[in-house]
Protein backbone atom coordinates (compact mmCIF):
# COMPACT_ATOMS: atom_id res chain seq x y z
CA UNK A 1 0.00 0.00 0.00
CA UNK A 2 1.10 3.51 -1.01
CA UNK A 3 1.20 6.11 1.61
CA UNK A 4 0.83 9.46 0.74
CA UNK A 5 2.14 12.52 3.23
CA UNK A 6 -0.14 15.71 3.80
CA UNK A 7 1.90 17.93 1.37
CA UNK A 8 1.22 15.03 -1.50
CA UNK A 9 -2.46 15.05 -0.79
CA UNK A 10 -2.10 19.02 -1.18
CA UNK A 11 -0.46 18.53 -4.32
CA UNK A 12 -2.76 16.09 -5.52
CA UNK A 13 -5.74 18.28 -4.81
CA UNK A 14 -4.02 21.05 -6.70
CA UNK A 15 -3.25 19.13 -9.87
CA UNK A 16 -6.92 17.33 -9.54
CA UNK A 17 -8.42 20.49 -9.47
CA UNK A 18 -7.08 21.71 -13.19
CA UNK A 19 -9.95 21.62 -15.33
CA UNK A 20 -10.30 19.18 -18.32
CA UNK A 21 -9.38 20.67 -21.83
CA UNK A 22 -12.37 19.51 -23.54
CA UNK A 23 -14.74 19.04 -20.83
CA UNK A 24 -14.28 22.38 -19.17
CA UNK A 25 -17.28 21.43 -16.29
CA UNK A 26 -15.14 18.67 -15.25
CA UNK A 27 -11.92 18.83 -13.22
CA UNK A 28 -8.89 16.35 -13.65
CA UNK A 29 -9.82 14.70 -10.77
CA UNK A 30 -13.34 14.45 -11.37
CA UNK A 31 -12.68 12.95 -15.19
CA UNK A 32 -10.24 10.43 -12.62
CA UNK A 33 -7.32 11.04 -14.83
CA UNK A 34 -4.71 12.20 -12.41
CA UNK A 35 -3.45 8.87 -10.80
CA UNK A 36 -0.87 10.04 -8.22
CA UNK A 37 1.60 12.65 -6.98
CA UNK A 38 5.24 11.76 -5.32
CA UNK A 39 6.77 14.93 -4.02
CA UNK A 40 10.47 15.05 -3.77
CA UNK A 41 11.82 17.45 -1.21
CA UNK A 42 9.35 20.14 -0.84
CA UNK A 43 9.80 21.94 -4.28
CA UNK A 44 10.15 19.04 -6.77
CA UNK A 45 6.73 16.94 -7.75
CA UNK A 46 6.36 14.00 -10.16
CA UNK A 47 2.53 13.71 -11.22
CA UNK A 48 0.87 10.47 -13.11
CA UNK A 49 -1.23 11.10 -15.30
CA UNK A 50 -3.54 8.77 -17.44
CA UNK A 51 -5.26 9.48 -20.63
CA UNK A 52 -8.76 8.90 -21.66
CA UNK A 53 -7.27 6.86 -24.50
CA UNK A 54 -3.79 6.70 -26.31
CA UNK A 55 -2.93 9.54 -27.83
CA UNK A 56 -5.43 11.53 -26.73
CA UNK A 57 -4.45 15.35 -28.28
CA UNK A 58 -5.88 17.25 -24.35
CA UNK A 59 -2.37 15.24 -22.78
CA UNK A 60 -0.20 18.30 -23.59
CA UNK A 61 -2.83 20.81 -22.74
CA UNK A 62 -3.64 19.17 -19.09
CA UNK A 63 0.33 18.62 -18.36
CA UNK A 64 0.79 22.21 -18.73
CA UNK A 65 -2.05 23.12 -17.20
CA UNK A 66 -0.90 21.19 -14.12
CA UNK A 67 2.85 22.05 -14.18
CA UNK A 68 1.14 25.96 -14.00
CA UNK A 69 -0.84 25.54 -11.12
CA UNK A 70 1.60 23.94 -9.25
CA UNK A 71 4.52 26.38 -9.90
CA UNK A 72 2.05 28.61 -8.94
CA UNK A 73 1.33 27.05 -5.56
CA UNK A 74 5.45 27.50 -5.03
CA UNK A 75 6.59 23.71 -6.47
CA UNK A 76 9.86 25.02 -8.84
CA UNK A 77 10.37 21.57 -10.81
CA UNK A 78 7.21 19.34 -12.01
CA UNK A 79 7.12 16.47 -13.89
CA UNK A 80 3.77 15.38 -15.60
CA UNK A 81 4.69 11.41 -16.40
CA UNK A 82 2.03 9.86 -19.18
CA UNK A 83 1.40 6.46 -17.19
CA UNK A 84 -0.53 4.06 -19.77
CA UNK A 85 -1.27 1.27 -17.29
CA UNK A 86 -3.72 0.82 -15.76
CA UNK A 87 -6.08 2.36 -18.86
CA UNK A 88 -8.54 4.84 -17.83
CA UNK A 89 -11.63 3.50 -18.05
CA UNK A 90 -15.23 5.41 -17.70
CA UNK A 91 -15.79 3.99 -14.10
CA UNK A 92 -13.00 6.37 -13.14
CA UNK A 93 -14.97 9.49 -13.07
CA UNK A 94 -16.46 10.16 -9.83
CA UNK A 95 -20.36 10.56 -8.82
CA UNK A 96 -19.82 14.80 -9.02
CA UNK A 97 -18.44 14.07 -12.42
CA UNK A 98 -21.01 12.34 -13.57
CA UNK A 99 -23.35 14.71 -11.58
CA UNK A 100 -21.82 17.66 -13.16
CA UNK A 101 -22.16 16.09 -16.87
CA UNK A 102 -25.52 15.48 -16.79
CA UNK A 103 -25.92 19.13 -15.35
CA UNK A 104 -24.03 20.75 -18.64
CA UNK A 105 -26.42 18.67 -21.03
CA UNK A 106 -24.10 15.21 -21.78
CA UNK A 107 -25.20 12.02 -20.57
CA UNK A 108 -22.74 10.22 -18.56
CA UNK A 109 -21.32 7.22 -19.14
CA UNK A 110 -23.21 4.27 -17.80
CA UNK A 111 -21.25 2.59 -14.62
CA UNK A 112 -20.15 -0.68 -14.74
CA UNK A 113 -20.24 -1.20 -18.20
CA UNK A 114 -16.55 -1.60 -19.54
CA UNK A 115 -15.10 -4.25 -18.04
CA UNK A 116 -12.45 -6.42 -19.41
CA UNK A 117 -11.65 -5.71 -23.91
CA UNK A 118 -14.52 -3.03 -25.29
CA UNK A 119 -16.73 -4.85 -27.47
CA UNK A 120 -17.25 -3.02 -30.29
CA UNK A 121 -20.77 -3.93 -32.51
CA UNK A 122 -22.93 -2.48 -34.76
CA UNK A 123 -26.48 -2.55 -32.39
CA UNK A 124 -29.32 -1.13 -32.14
CA UNK A 125 -29.28 2.78 -32.22
CA UNK A 126 -32.72 3.39 -30.13
CA UNK A 127 -32.45 3.10 -26.70
CA UNK A 128 -36.26 2.16 -24.70
CA UNK A 129 -36.93 1.96 -21.28
CA UNK A 130 -37.60 -1.90 -20.71
CA UNK A 131 -36.62 -2.68 -24.85
CA UNK A 132 -33.04 -3.49 -23.86
CA UNK A 133 -31.91 -7.35 -23.49
CA UNK A 134 -31.32 -9.22 -20.34
CA UNK A 135 -27.65 -8.91 -20.38
CA UNK A 136 -27.63 -5.48 -22.51
CA UNK A 137 -26.44 -2.17 -20.43
CA UNK A 138 -28.98 0.40 -19.52
CA UNK A 139 -30.67 2.76 -21.90
CA UNK A 140 -28.66 6.18 -22.33
CA UNK A 141 -30.88 8.66 -20.58
CA UNK A 142 -31.39 12.20 -21.80
CA UNK A 143 -29.92 14.58 -19.70
CA UNK A 144 -32.61 17.05 -20.17
CA UNK A 145 -35.71 15.39 -19.31
CA UNK A 146 -34.44 11.74 -18.04
CA UNK A 147 -36.16 9.81 -20.53
CA UNK A 148 -34.77 6.32 -21.69
CA UNK A 149 -35.97 6.92 -25.08
CA UNK A 150 -33.14 7.81 -27.04
CA UNK A 151 -31.42 7.62 -30.23
CA UNK A 152 -27.96 7.50 -31.68
CA UNK A 153 -27.56 10.38 -34.27
CA UNK A 154 -23.58 9.71 -34.83
CA UNK A 155 -21.15 7.68 -32.95
CA UNK A 156 -18.81 10.67 -32.73
CA UNK A 157 -19.55 13.86 -31.56
CA UNK A 158 -17.84 16.89 -30.42
CA UNK A 159 -14.58 14.56 -29.43
CA UNK A 160 -14.25 10.81 -30.28
CA UNK A 161 -14.74 9.94 -26.55
CA UNK A 162 -18.61 11.22 -26.93
CA UNK A 163 -21.39 10.33 -29.47
CA UNK A 164 -24.35 12.48 -30.85
CA UNK A 165 -27.55 11.25 -29.69
CA UNK A 166 -31.33 13.01 -29.63
CA UNK A 167 -34.11 12.17 -26.92
CA UNK A 168 -37.34 10.84 -28.74
CA UNK A 169 -39.27 12.70 -25.44
CA UNK A 170 -38.28 16.33 -26.03
CA UNK A 171 -36.07 15.90 -29.16
CA UNK A 172 -33.40 17.55 -27.72
CA UNK A 173 -30.05 16.35 -29.15
CA UNK A 174 -27.31 15.68 -26.57
CA UNK A 175 -23.61 13.90 -26.32
CA UNK A 176 -23.31 10.88 -24.89
CA UNK A 177 -19.87 10.06 -23.04
CA UNK A 178 -18.93 6.65 -24.11
CA UNK A 179 -18.22 4.15 -21.94
CA UNK A 180 -14.71 2.28 -22.51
Amino acid sequence: MVTTTPLEERLLELAGSVPDPELPVLTLRELGVVRAVRAHGTDSVEVDLTPTYTGCPAVEVMSLDIERVLRENGVREVTVRTVLAPAWSTDDITDEGRRKLREFGIAPPRTGAASGPVRVGLGPTRTREGGRPADGPEPVRCPHCGSAETELLSRFSSTACKALRRCLACREPFDHFKEL
